[in-house]
C-alpha cells in the first residue's frame, strides 16, 4: 500500500516493497517525489538497517532535490539476528554487493522507477558494498556517494567503477581517512575527496550530517539527470 507524504511543498508518494534476492526477500521503503530525476539506493552499513537515523534524515534531504529514495535491509531478519551474535555478515562484501545488484535490477523491471537512472549511497561497510556493485553493473550506475564508508573493503573492483564517486569523510576519523585516500587513489572514474570539519565517524557534531546530505545530494543531483 503507497501513501503520499507533502515534502517541503513537494508530494511523494511512499510504499513498502519486498525485493527478491535469491531465497531472500528483502524489506524496504522506495519513495518517490512527483517527477524525480534519478533514484538514489541506500547501502547501509555495519550492524544497521533501513531505519538507520542518520540514512534516514540523508534520503529526507535527498528527496527534497528532487529525487527518489530506496532504503532496504541489506540482510534479511534471521539474518540480522545472526549477525548481532556474530558481526561477520556486516563484513561479507560480495553477499552484500549481490544483494544491492538484485535491488538495482528490481527497480530497473518496476514501472514507477525503470525510467528512474540509479546512483548508490553507501555508508560505513555499505561503501565498499556500493561500488562493488557498481563496478559490476558499469555504466548502469550514474553515481554514488560513500559516507565514512570502507571503500577499501571493494579491493579490485574499485578499478573497474564508472560511475562519478563521491568519499565523504570526516576530519576526526583519521583511520578512514587514510582508508580513504587510498582507495581515492585507485579509482579511476570521476571522482572527488570531501572531509567534513571536525566531525567524528558518526557525524554526530552540530551541522556535520546536513553538510554529508547536501555534498550527497548535488553529487547525485549533478549526475543522476536523464541521459
Amino acid at each position: 500500500m503507497s501513501a503520499q507524504i507533502a515534502t517541503s511543498g513537494m508530494e511523494t508518494r511512499v510504499r513498502p516493497v519486498q525485493i527478491p534476492s535469491g531465497s531472500a526477500r528483502l524489506e524496504g521503503e522506495l519513495a518517490l517525489p512527483a517527477g524525480a530525476a534519478g533514484l538514489v539506493l541506500f547501502a547501509h552499513g555495519s550492524g544497521s538497517s533501513r531505519h538507520s537515523r542518520r540514512n534516514q534524515f540523508v534520503a529526507r534531504v535527498i528527496r527534497e532535490a528532487g529525487l527518489g529514495t530506496l532504503l532496504f535491509d541489506l540482510l534479511t531478519r534471521a539474518e540480522e539476528a545472526v549477525d548481532m551474535r556474530t558481526g561477520q555478515l556486516r563484513f561479507d562484501i560480495e553477499l552484500l554487493a549481490r544483494r544491492l545488484v538484485d535491488a538495482t535490477r528490481w527497480v530497473a523491471a518496476e514501472a514507477e522507477t525503470r525510467s528512474l537512472r540509479p546512483g548508490y549511497f553507501g555508508a560505513s561497510t555499505g561503501g565498499g558494498a556500493a561500488l562493488v556493485a557498481a563496478a559490476e553493473l558499469g555504466p548502469a550506475i550514474g553515481a554514488v556517494v560513500s559516507r565514512g564508508g570502507r571503500p577499501d573493503l571493494a579491493g579490485d573492483a574499485l578499478r573497474r567503477v564508472q560511475g562519478p564517486t563521491l568519499l565523504i569523510v570526516g576530519e576526526q576519523d583519521e583511520l578512514v581517512i587514510a582508508l580513504n585516500e587510498e582507495a581515492y587513489a585507485q579509482l579511476r572514474c570521476e571522482k572527488a575527496l570531501e572531509i567534513v570539519p571536525r566531525a567524528t565517524h558518526l557525524f554526530e557534531e552540530p551541522g556535520a550530517l546536513e553538510t554529508v546530505a547536501r555534498l550527497a545530494s548535488d553529487w547525485f543531483l549533478q549526475h543522476l539527470q536523464p541521459r
